[in-house]
C-alpha cells in the first residue's frame, strides 16, 4: 500500500504524483504574506472558532481551493467540529438540519459574497445574517469572508499543494 502522507488513507495502487506548486508566492511576497496573516487574525476575532471554519470551509470549496480545504478542515477537526458536519457542508442546503439558523444564515452569506455572479449579495440573505449576528460580529463575519476568499485566489492561482499542513500551523 502506498500512503504520502500519514492523513491520507492507504490506497491499493499508487496514489498520482502530487503537483508542485507553481510559485512559492509567501516566499517571493513575504509581507504580503504576514499581513494576510494579520488580518486573518484580526478578521476573525471574536468569531466562533467552529463557525469561522465552517466559513472557511465553504468559501474553499466554492473557490476550488484544495490547499484551502486540507487547512480549514483540519483546523476545524481542531477546534472540535465534528465529521458528519465538515462533509454535510458541501450539501448543506439538503443537510440544513446539521446546523443551526445562525451557522445557515453564515455559510448562505459565504456563499452569496463568494459567489458574485448576480453582481451582488441579495437583500434577503444579508438580512438573514443581519438577524443572527450583531452589527459589530457581522461585520467580523463579512472581513472572514473576504478574507479567506483573497487566500482562495492565492491558494488556487499559485496552485499551493494540500496534504502537508499540520492544525494551528499558521496560528
Amino acid at each position: 500500500m502506498t500512503t504520502t502522507d500519514e492523513n491520507i488513507v492507504p490506497a491499493t495502487e499508487p496514489l498520482a504524483a502530487e503537483q508542485s506548486p507553481r510559485l512559492e508566492w509567501a516566499k517571493h511576497a513575504p509581507e504580503v504574506w504576514k499581513a494576510m496573516l494579520r488580518l486573518d487574525k484580526a478578521a476573525t476575532q471574536g468569531l466562533d472558532p467552529k463557525l469561522s471554519e465552517l466559513v472557511k470551509i465553504r468559501a474553499s470549496q466554492l473557490n476550488h481551493c484544495a490547499f484551502c480545504l486540507d487547512m480549514h478542515t483540519k483546523d476545524a477537526l481542531a477546534a472540535g467540529e465534528s465529521v458528519e458536519r465538515i462533509v454535510q457542508l458541501a450539501a448543506w442546503e439538503e443537510s440544513r438540519h446539521f446546523y443551526t439558523e445562525k451557522e445557515l444564515a453564515a455559510i448562505e452569506l459565504t456563499e452569496a459574497v463568494t459567489v458574485l455572479t448576480d453582481g451582488f449579495v441579495p437583500d434577503e440573505v444579508y438580512g438573514k445574517a443581519a438577524a443572527h449576528f450583531g452589527e459589530a460580529e457581522l461585520a467580523q463575519l463579512i472581513s472572514a469572508i473576504a478574507v479567506i476568499n483573497t487566500w482562495n485566489r492565492f491558494g488556487v492561482t499559485c496552485r499551493l499543494t494540500p496534504g502537508h499542513y499540520r492544525p494551528g500551523q499558521h496560528a
